[in-house]
Formats: structure tokens, C-alpha cells, sequence
């Protein structure tokens, strides 16, 4: 699928994937876009400009500074104006375009990618944190209790998609910095209360709630997917420290609110179609409501993490949105099975998504056997040296990013950079 915009062949931008995202440029207030190469194009503008008349949804949903209100449509809305983008954006010269012919209205819809500032693309009411990371569950398990395999240390794992209830308001958009947090933890058999001392990351694959469900009414295993408006990755930054002192009965609190960061660009289900796989492990004694038809039902996307130190940046990890037990089918109706009622712009995560190598491992925590092990991190630029890191320092920047092609040429996919620098504490 060409594009008369030029889509350079390392874009994560084709016209196969138009994510959302919310934008602004220099005085002017945020608007709801779509990326397309290395442009912007802004929709509010062309729903100003009637492009979107004929289209049978309520066209002043593209009129706001969120995607929340756009995002609650019906699923035939998002598909119709899907498929009008791609006939505005594609290389089609056999007719009219009332984009690519009208100098006027491109040159105010289509925006420069550097020249914008992104934003939180939802007003996130509640945010979920799950723990189905198949790799990261039984690494983790050997970590917290030596000897122990995770059905001992979790009897549930293989049956339920288990998680957490994460703090929204610190969740923020790729790009904002964040304060190394304080807390209290042990320190040689003595209790310190003071700057963390073991900071992480960890890579983690998200979804934004399109609209949501009646309290009290659950949402079917088959029907979950139409509940999803989009993709995002996430850093799911964690204290260790702070997390394994205070998360002994109560699962995490302080060691995981200070900040969560996800990529600016909401990537819709529909470009990720060509990427369906099966769940790594297949889970044990399902009932009924977790049993999905349609198996192939989780997405085979590589991420990358990297380091930004010195000047210089390195590899840390390569993992991959594969490696969970659940698919987001399931951890929808898992939530909902209680009554629990899902709303408009609800953040739902899958918890670290490591792979079964030691540079698979999606957070330090795995990577460095709690810190006692080091991991040497190889420079992407073979003239440098390498940095060995137990957990994250002052001043680095971690960097997740992820670019795929689909078969018979279909176009790239990314989702933007997930990034965010380490501040000193406050």
C-alpha cells in the first residue's frame, strides 16, 4: 500500500498503519492526528473542512484534544474513517484527491513530525497492570524464593490471568522525564528511608479501552477484542527495592506509582492483523469464560529497549509482545468476570514480556539476577565501549521502539518512541 507522502522504508508510519496520537505545534492547543511518514496529519482540520461529511459518525469526535470521545465509537466508525485515510493518503492517480490536489488544505493538514509535541493521546480513568509474562513469571519466582517454581510461588498462574490495579495518574506520555523515587527498604538488616537504589525498567505491551461495559455485566472471551481501540508500548517503571520491602502481603504500591510511560502513538487492531500468533504456553484448566475460539490471539511484535548514557547509546534487550500465557481477549473478560466495569480509555497491560535468553529479559531485575550479576550492555556503535548496569543511574535514558513488516510487502509498523530520562531524587 503506497502512499503519494513519502514513507521512507525505515518508518514506522506506512500507510498500513495510521495510528492516533494527540499533537501540538507551538501556540496551538492539542489536536488528534494521525502519523503518515514523517507527517502529522491532523484530522481536526479535514473534519473543519468537511472531508468527513458523508462518513456516518459523529464527525466532532475529531474535534477534541483526547482520543477518549472518538475512541467510545462504535468499531464501523473507526473502520470508516480508516478506510477514507488510506484513499486520501494512497498513490492512486487515475482520479481526483481532495487532499493531494488542494495545495491549501495540504499544506495545513499535513503537519511535520519534528515539529510537533506529542501528548497523553487518553485521559486514563484506571490503569491494569497484568502479570502474564511467561519467561518473566518463572524467572521472577526463582528470584523471590530460591528453588521455587512459579506454580508453588503462584498456584493460579497457569489457570488466570492474575494483575494488579496500577496508580493512572502517573502514567504518562513518552518523552517526559521522571524523579528517582524515595522510599524506605532494608539495607544490610537496617531500615533506610531515602533515594531508591534499585531502579528498573520494564518492557511491557499495553492496550487502550474503546468503550466499556455495564457494572455488574462481564464482557465474553470472543467479544473482547472489540472492546480494544489501540496499542501502545509501556515502561513500567519499578523500585525494586521499595516494591520488595512493602509488596510482601499487599502486592506493589509506592515501588510502582512514581511513573509509567507509554509511546505516543496509538496503533489500531487493524494494522496489527498480520501479526497474530498463538500464546507461547497453553494455560491449564480454563473455564469456560477464558476459552477462546480463535487461538491465534496474541501478535508477534520484536521490541528493543536501549540505553542512552554518555552521549552514547546500547542494546539492552530484544523481547518480543509474544511471550504471554493470555491474550488481551483474556485478560478482558477476566477483569469483567467479577462485574467489574471497564471505561473509556482504561489502560490494560501484560506485565514484563521477556524472553528465555538473558538478552531477552525485559527488565534488569531478570537481567542481572537482582543486581548481583552486572549485564554489559554492547554499544549500537561498535567504536565505543560497552557499560555494565546492575540498575538504572542518574541521567539515563531508556528507549523502547518497535518495527515490524508484514508479509507480501505490507507496510511498516511501529509505534514511535517509548521513551524517558532518570532524574535525580528529589
Amino acid at each position: 500500500m503506497a502512499s503519494w507522502v513519502t514513507v521512507e522504508e525505515t518508518s514506522d508510519f506506512s500507510l498500513n498503519n495510521l495510528p492516533y496520537g494527540v499533537f501540538s505545534t507551538k501556540g496551538s492547543k492539542p489536536s488528534i492526528g494521525v502519523a503518515i511518514g514523517d507527517y502529522v496529519l491532523d484530522l481536526k482540520v479535514l473534519a473543519e473542512e468537511g472531508v468527513f461529511d458523508d462518513l456516518d459518525f459523529d464527525i466532532t469526535t475529531l474535534k477534541q484534544s483526547t482520543l477518549n470521545e472518538y475512541a467510545a465509537l462504535a468499531k464501523s466508525g473507526h473502520s470508516g474513517l480508516r478506510r477514507r485515510l488510506q484513499k486520501l493518503l494512497e498513490k492512486d492517480t487515475r482520479s481526483g484527491n481532495v487532499l493531494r490536489d488542494n495545495q491549501g488544505l495540504r499544506d495545513k493538514a499535513l503537519v511535520p513530525l519534528d515539529s510537533v509535541k506529542m501528548h497523553l493521546p487518553m485521559i486514563i480513568g484506571d490503569y491494569t497492570d497484568f502479570f502474564v509474562g511467561l519467561h518473566h513469571a518463572v524467572t521472577c519466582a526463582g528470584l523471590v524464593k530460591p528453588g521455587s517454581t512459579i506454580e508453588q510461588l503462584c498456584p493460579c498462574f497457569y489457570n488466570l490471568p492474575i494483575a494488579y490495579n496500577g496508580r493512572a495518574s502517573s502514567v504518562v506520555v513518552s518523552g517526559t522525564s521522571l524523579h528517582r523515587p524515595n522510599g524506605q527498604f532494608p539495607v544490610d538488616g537496617k531500615l533506610v528511608s531515602g533515594p531508591c537504589r534499585k531502579l528498573d525498567h520494564e518492557v511491557e505491551f499495553a492496550c487502550f479501552i474503546g468503550r466499556g461495559n455495564p457494572m455488574g455485566i462481564p464482557i465474553d472471551v470472543d467479544a473482547a477484542e472489540d472492546y480494544i481501540f489501540g496499542f501502545v508500548l509501556m515502561n513500567d517503571w519499578s523500585a525494586r527495592d521499595i516494591q520488595m520491602y512493602e509488596a510482601t502481603l499487599m502486592g506493589p504500591f509506592n515501588g510502582k506509582s512514581f511513573c509509567t510511560t507509554v509511546s505516543p502513538w496509538v496503533v489500531p487492531p487493524e494494522a496489527l492483523e498480520p501479526f497474530r500468533v498463538a500464546p507461547k504456553a497453553t494455560p491449564r484448566e480454563l473455564p469456560d469464560y477464558l476459552v477462546e475460539k480463535n487461538h491465534i490471539s496474541v501478535y508477534d511484535i520484536p521490541i528493543r529497549a536501549t540505553l542512552g548514557a554518555n552521549g552514547q547509546r546500547y542494546r539492552i534487550a530484544d523481547c518480543n509482545t509474544n511471550n504471554v500465557i493470555f491474550s488481551f481477549a483474556q485478560m478482558i473478560a477476566h477483569h469483567t468476570r467479577g462485574g467489574c466495569p471497564l471505561r473509556t480509555g482504561d489502560l490494560i497491560a501484560t506485565g514484563t514480556i521477556s524472553g528465555p535468553k538473558r538478552e531477552n529479559a525485559g527488565c534488569l531485575l531478570e537481567q542481572t539476577w537482582g543486581g548481583t550479576d552486572p549485564c554489559e550492555m554492547v554499544a549500537e556503535n561498535s567504536a565505543e565501549s560497552n557499560v555494565h548496569r546492575a540498575y538504572l543511574e542518574d541521567n539515563d535514558t531508556v528507549e523502547f521502539t518497535a518495527h515490524v513488516t508484514g508479509p507480501y510487502g505490507i507496510g511498516n509498523v511501529g509505534f514511535g518512541v517509548c521513551s524517558g530520562k532518570v532524574l535525580p531524587a528529589i
